[in-house]
């Protein structure tokens, strides 16, 4: 990270991605544990397999749900006061799931998972917040860096799973109680950025295009399409991830080393995609994220052997890193600062929405629609395809209009 301390014109923004890198790290933990432990539990409580996924279905929806609210919260308020509400949140929706263990229900869990939605659409904004205090030029590298951060995550969130998994009668209980404890932390770390709430806007002056505008803007379409296809279909994968690993004859620590690779390979990147952006572009990157996508669903189809698991969804975290911070680069250099609530929400809200259908049509595909665990691992890596033909499809439409009719 030497750049992060290599110019004094961004000293404030390199210290708001020091405090969102750890902040990333410890309470973006709670992530990896849930989406490793959700199907898991889900399909425990679950009263039919095919539901199993639904509770991470339910934290993707709350943060569909919440992206907008929580964008507009967050330009009235600063960033840190959104921050510490999703941390509460994330804190409240895992106590909700501890005592739904305890008891055994299902629809109780589903609410608690809900409410950690909400954290997870505050997670999306750590890489929006790295750009809010930095110069155009240190832009792509604050949001590598702080994606970055996610590589401390993905090794404590499944040890976390690992060690806390069967360490209390009911299953999972002792991590619910554990990622209470990161939110906690969260909200400490949080109170450290030093990000500025934006100035009320003076409503004389122009406030930018309206979002039926911003969503007619070439560049910021295609960067919304690029970015839903490739947070949606990483999602698909490493959601029936544990449930084909375990359904496969493994244990379930193989499924959150697993999972821990992935993540590992979703956010190691980071430390040079933002230099990569600079120097090849952002559409360059994001095309070279699909096909590594693309090459992820191939090896998934090949055979459900350990190796294969790993090898595939360690290019599923590799394809994600570059589409989806190459789609907010795009993102960031296209709209002002009067439009940055507006369109910040309207992206992650179109994001999560495409996420939580990936997430919902996980769990059926995984379950319900192949007859085997193996068939229907096929069906959901074969799910990709017309997806990343719709992305590659825009991002070639975008690179043949004129430059000038991009941004219009």
């Amino acid at each position: 990270m030497t750049d992060m301390i290599a110019t004094h014109d961004d000293a404030r923004a390199k210290r708001n991605v020091i405090v969102l890198v750890a902040a990333q790290a410890v309470v973006g933990a709670q992530l990896p544990v849930i989406f490793i432990i959700g199907g898991l539990a889900g399909q425990m409580l679950a009263p039919n397999p095919c539901w199993a996924t639904l509770p991470i279905s339910l934290i993707v929806l709350g943060s569909m749900l919440t992206a907008t609210p929580l964008s507009g919260f967050m330009q009235a308020y600063g960033r840190r006061a959104g921050f510490w509400v999703a941390c509460g949140a994330g804190a409240v929706g895992a106590a909700i799931g501890a005592y739904a263990l305890m008891l055994g229900s299902f629809a109780l869990f589903l609410f608690g998972s809900l409410l950690t939605g909400v954290y997870m659409s505050a997670n999306g904004f750590y890489r929006f917040a790295a750009t809010d205090t930095a110069s155009p030029e240190f832009r792509p590298k604050a949001i590598s860096y702080v994606m970055a951060g996610g590589l401390l995550s993905a090794v404590f969130g499944p040890q976390l799973v690992s060690f806390t998994a069967e360490a209390m009668p009911v299953p999972f209980l002792a991590t619910y109680l554990g990622v209470i404890l990161l939110n906690l932390a969260g909200m400490a770390l949080l109170s450290m950025l030093d990000i500025p709430t934006p100035a009320k806007p003076d409503l004389s002056l122009p406030q930018g295009r309206s979002r039926r505008e911003m969503l007619q803007t070439p560049v910021i379409a295609v960067a919304i399409i690029c970015g839903t296809v490739a947070y949606a279909l990483m999602n698909l994968v490493m959601t029936s991830t544990p449930l084909a690993v375990v359904g496969c004859g493994f244990d379930t620590s193989d499924a959150a080393n697993i999972v821990s690779a992935h993540v590992l390979a979703m956010y190691a990147p980071s430390f040079f995609t933002g230099h990569l952006i600079a120097r090849f572009g952002a559409r360059n990157i994001v095309g070279l994220g699909l096909v590594i996508l693309a090459g992820a669903g191939a090896v998934a189809m090949s055979g459900v052997e350990l190796e294969q698991f790993y090898i595939a969804l360690i290019l599923l975290g590799v394809g994600w890193n570059f589409g989806f911070i190459g789609a907010t680069s795009m993102l960031t250099a296209s709209y002002s600062v009067e439009e940055r609530g507006r369109v910040q929400g309207l992206n992650d809200m179109i994001v999560f929405g495409g996420v939580f259908l990936a997430s919902l049509s996980s769990g059926s595909l995984m379950n319900c629609s192949g007859g085997t665990t193996e068939a229907g691992w096929q069906l959901v890596n074969m799910a990709m395809l017309p997806f990343l033909v719709l992305a590659g499809g825009a991002l070639i439409w975008l690179a043949l209009r004129p430059s000038e009719q991009t941004s219009r």
